[in-house]
């Protein structure tokens, strides 16, 4: 399979002020005060708890899911945000690749239950663009992910554009079978941007029974009937969600509100597609056809995805490599992440990394101390050291998966399948290529490099670290 990401000649956006939404969460039944901040290049999409302690960040990314009943919830750093879909829905829409959410409770407030609120607030703090390119998830093969005993079925395959169709089927003769398209995400607006969330009435009752749903109104969705209804649960209703009267349409649905297009709900749940798939952190270039899609289903898609992209942007670089390119990381700016120190400090440089890559330079030459009592006729640099020089390099990638690196220290827990292929001797320019081969948890990075001269491999092997933050 081939995947990969791409540079295209389009620039990152954010946005030009920051403007604040306030509503309630519908399932937490807070009030409070969402406020969008304008965030440099590469930053991506994050929300801040403003309302907790340590105002604690949480990155919209897929690994950060930790919930998806009733809506998605992502959480770190020992925080969550619930219900992030319709928000996160309006900045991929609009091409936002860069803001910093902050929320003084912990539940995006759901407001008509849709993203057009978010968009309007978004347009009015105005999108800019940054001076860097935009970077895609660009599909070069097809991926499908099916859960046959719920008639889920997802697919991405190759596209120019992001495309996006949705076929929604409940075996419900008021919903009936829905379909709903959207042939380019600059349609978002106009298209997809105000379509509601909806529920069947059963559904609303058992939330309300369970009280789910303390800051819901029945402006805030769709609700569907699927049976006949006495008056009485019809006044319950009413009086629950503080309503004069409520009462059935002929076309199935409370008189709450008016459908904006017939295939609303289908749209709906387009969009919340959209929101999902925002985090994969990057826009995408495919077309994606989805049956019955839902949050649990959209998210696991998501880390089909993400997992097909880590094989392939991880996939080792290997040589040539560029040592003269101008460094990311130079030896002083190494000693202020590292606490080793020369004649310990086996880094000079960090020629180039991503979210999913490292690569690393050591120039071995005869002043290295251990060359005097190592192999002194024929120097050798001790294999032991180039295993600890390439966990240098590892642990610089781990310490920038962090804010404030400065303030934690990386830790090798295990050193797996360690093979040494050639000698390394003075004269010699060692280069190191880690990749990331699974998701950071809890602080726990794996880790798997290989070590060339030139262009001949002399070590590989694999790594696990633990990101520990250090005494006061």
């Amino acid at each position: 399979m081939s995947y990969t990401r791409i540079f295209m000649a389009e620039k990152q956006k954010t946005i030009g002020k920051s403007i604040s939404i306030s509503g309630n969460g519908l399932h937490t039944g807070q009030k409070g005060t969402m406020t969008f901040y304008p965030a440099p290049a590469d930053h991506g999409l994050k929300f801040r708890r403003s309302d907790l302690e340590k105002k604690p960040i949480i990155s919209a990314t897929i690994e950060n899911v930790v919930g998806t009943a009733r809506g998605t919830t992502i959480g770190e750093n020992g925080a969550n945000v619930f219900t992030i879909e319709h928000v996160l829905a309006a900045f991929r829409g609009l091409g936002v690749d860069n803001a910093l959410i902050d929320l003084d409770m912990e539940e995006i407030p759901i407001l008509d239950g849709s993203s057009r609120f978010f968009l309007n607030a978004i347009k009015e703090a105005e999108v800019v663009d940054l001076d860097k390119d935009r970077d895609f998830i660009v599909i070069n093969e097809t991926i499908e992910y099916k859960v046959p005993d719920s008639k889920i079925e997802i697919r991405i395959e190759p596209s120019d554009t992001f495309e996006l169709e949705v076929d929604i089927d409940y075996e419900s003769r008021v919903l009936g079978a829905q379909h709903a398209s959207l042939s380019d995400i600059s349609r978002f607006e106009k298209e997809i941007s105000k379509c509601r969330t909806f529920v069947f009435l059963h559904e609303l009752e058992f939330l309300l029974s369970n009280n789910l749903i303390k800051g819901g109104d029945l402006a805030s969705a769709i609700v569907f009937v699927n049976r006949k209804v006495p008056q009485e649960e019809l006044d319950r209703l009413a009086k629950a969600f503080n309503k004069p009267s409520v009462k059935v349409k002929e076309e199935g649905i409370l008189n709450n509100l008016e459908l904006h297009y017939a295939n609303e709900p289908a749209r709906h749940k387009l969009l919340d597609m959209i929101g999902d798939l925002a985090l994969l952190g990057k826009p995408i270039k495919g077309k994606i056809t989805a049956k019955r899609p839902g949050h649990q289903s959209n998210t696991e898609f998501a880390r089909i995805i993400n997992q097909h992209l880590i094989k392939k942007e991880a996939m080792l670089k290997e040589p040539p490599f560029d040592i003269y390119a101008k460094p990311r990381f130079d030896v002083v700016q190494i000693q202020k992440m590292l606490p080793h120190r020369p004649p310990f400090l086996l880094v000079d440089k960090v020629l180039e990394m991503s979210d999913n890559h490292i690569i690393g330079m050591k120039s071995v030459t005869m002043n290295e101390p251990f060359f005097v009592g190592h192999f002194p006729g024929e120097p050798i640099m001790p294999g032991v050291l180039q295993v600890e020089a390439m966990a240098q390099v590892g642990g610089i990638f781990v310490l920038n998966q962090v804010s404030s690196p400065e303030l934690y220290s990386t830790y090798f827990l295990k050193i797996n399948d360690v093979r040494f292929r050639g000698k390394v001797v003075p004269g010699d320019t060692l280069i190191f290529s880690i990749e990331l081969i699974a998701p950071i948890k809890r602080g726990i990075c794996i880790m798997r490099g290989k070590a060339f001269v030139g262009d001949k491999l002399v070590m590989d092997g694999e790594l696990t670290a633990q990101i520990v933050k250090n005494k006061d």
